[in-house]
């Protein structure tokens, strides 16, 4: 049971990789919070993560609104104690188009949800791991923050946004006890299909597949472990061996 005795927070969880990880960290001994905006779903989950512990705290919480997410954290602490880990996952993605064509107000829909609800929620947590002088934040980005994909030049902003803060604030906490560290997906399976197994053929990577949310969520969970205790500052890439685009 490698998380007995911490509390993990993953933003995003309903679905997709944040379902995975939140199953994760549950099936090996962590207390886990979890929120989404779609809250239906997180309930869902709440009952899949019941059969490994009655530990669970769910939250509809948009990430991009400050005063929640520092009263879901608030609350959080007020019962579970401290947070020790956190996963920066919510974002959104899914849309496309010319540089030229995107709206100034898209743009800040993408930079509010992706990268000021990652600052919000980094902000809160950190102060307590800080006291604790021990602490994980895994920051979920891109391989299009790494590359930068046509058609999605807000999106690929936002999550390079995400690495550079990653490798910044790692420097500062180093010698505090706290590692921070991001992953960058490539191609990932439907967050709609609820087998965390499930992934499909993909000609982007030359493994010929694309990942799964059960691999995503190794990765992140291995880096909130104490096996990664000497990984800090880093952005790792899992996706198959990616064709660059």
């Amino acid at each position: 049971m490698r998380f007995k005795n911490k509390t993990a927070l993953i933003t995003g969880a309903s679905v997709g990789i944040g379902r995975a990880v939140a199953l994760q960290f549950a099936k090996e001994g962590a207390k886990v919070v979890l929120c989404d905006v779609n809250y239906e779903k997180l309930k869902s989950v709440k009952e899949e993560i019941l059969q490994y512990t009655n530990e669970v705290l769910i939250y509809n919480c948009d990430v991009s609104d400050e005063k929640k997410v520092y009263e879901m954290v608030s609350d959080a602490q007020e019962k579970f104690g401290t947070i020790d880990i956190l996963i920066n996952n919510a974002a959104l993605w899914r849309c496309r188009g010319s540089f030229v064509n995107i709206s100034t107000d898209e743009w800040k829909k993408f930079l509010d949800i992706n990268v000021m609800g990652t600052v919000y929620a980094t902000k809160a947590t950190l102060p307590k791991m800080l006291e604790n002088k021990w602490g994980r934040i895994i920051n979920v980005a891109s391989v299009a923050g790494v590359y930068g994909n046509a058609n999605m030049v807000h999106y690929s902003a936002t999550k390079g946004a995400i690495i550079s803060m990653t490798k910044a604030l790692a420097k500062e906490v180093a010698d505090k006890g706290i590692t921070v560290n991001a992953v960058s997906p490539g191609s990932v399976s439907d967050s709609s299909n609820p087998d965390i197994n499930y992934y499909r053929e993909s000609e982007l990577s030359f493994m010929g597949r694309t990942g799964t949310n059960a691999e995503n969520a190794n990765l992140i969970c291995f880096l909130a472990s104490e096996e990664a205790s000497y990984i800090s500052c880093q952005n790792i890439q899992i996706d198959g061996c990616r064709k660059k685009q």
